[in-house]
């Protein structure tokens, strides 16, 4: 890891007995568009969210391993991964049976995908935005940030937490922290979890937004209805993005904590339930 680059954050939202929601966000790395999602499941979920380090050198094996002893170092044993994205491959990997046996480790309860994959469906697109980052100069790329601040204003209107951190965002889109996103991209290129997805049987959702240039989530809901035993159910928001817990946060809040009170009733059949569209 870079010397500058700064450990694994966490941050704890408590809410009495209600169900834990582990947030594992994507590309960016941190928790500052995922505010208004927060404040969603405020009281409903004990929320944890993380910020990553900005490693380039970590493996998606890496990530899991720090979530894992990070949330168990804070008391948190179980829980439902909420995977955004790049952080859907850590969800998957804190899945594999073998770490399932390791002693103590984060006993996940059920998954959901927000504009996840298995297996990124075109692989050589995450490549091609590696290669586009690399050849863009810092300039240009600081011209792009403030454009997607101004267009960020009046897309977030009605969601103030995310418009209030629309500045700690942009702030945090150092040269380093560019580095690390295209590290990132590239662990997005290798990595497959299709066999962990095939033998999963814990209780799997996925969320879309209708407008995602980054992930075709229609190819990632086929395959994980024919191939997922664990796939539950499936919404796509039609007036979202690919931050989908951003541009539609409190109906994706509602939909996820009906998904996770159904599993957790007494006669819940995760192989059986109808999926939503």
């Amino acid at each position: 890891m870079s010397p500058d680059a700064e450990a694994l954050q966490l941050r704890v939202h408590p809410a009495g007995n209600a169900p834990t929601l582990v947030y594992l966000p994507g590309l960016h790395g941190d928790w500052t568009l995922v505010s208004s999602f927060r404040a969603a499941v405020a009281g409903r979920a004990r929320f944890v969210e993380f910020t990553y380090p900005r490693t380039l050198t970590w493996s998606v094996t890496d990530y899991a391993d720090a979530i894992e002893r990070a949330s168990l170092d804070h008391g948190i044993q179980r829980g439902w991964l909420l995977g955004e994205s790049f952080g859907a491959l850590i969800a998957w990997a804190m899945l594999t049976p073998e770490r399932r046996t390791r002693t103590p480790h984060f006993e996940p309860e059920g998954l959901i995908l927000a504009g996840g994959f298995v297996r990124h469906p075109l692989p050589f697109g995450a490549r091609l935005l590696r290669r586009l980052g690399e050849a863009l100069p810092m300039g240009p790329y600081r011209a792009l940030l403030a454009g997607y601040a101004a267009f960020g204003r009046f897309r977030h209107r009605h969601a103030p937490e995310t418009l209030a951190s629309l500045a700690e965002f942009v702030a945090r889109r150092t040269a380093l922290d560019r580095q690390a996103m295209r590290a990132r991209l590239e662990l997005v290129a290798r990595a497959d979890f299709r066999a962990v997805a095939r033998a999963t049987t814990l209780p799997v959702c996925y969320l879309a937004g209708l407008v995602d240039p980054l992930v075709p989530w229609p190819f990632v809901r086929w395959w994980l209805r024919r191939n997922c035993p664990g796939y539950r159910s499936g919404k796509t928001f039609w007036l979202a993005d690919h931050n989908v817990l951003s541009t539609a946060s409190r109906p994706a809040a509602n939909y996820i904590l009906r998904w996770i009170e159904a599993a957790r009733a007494p006669d819940a059949d995760a192989t059986s339930a109808p999926e939503r569209r």
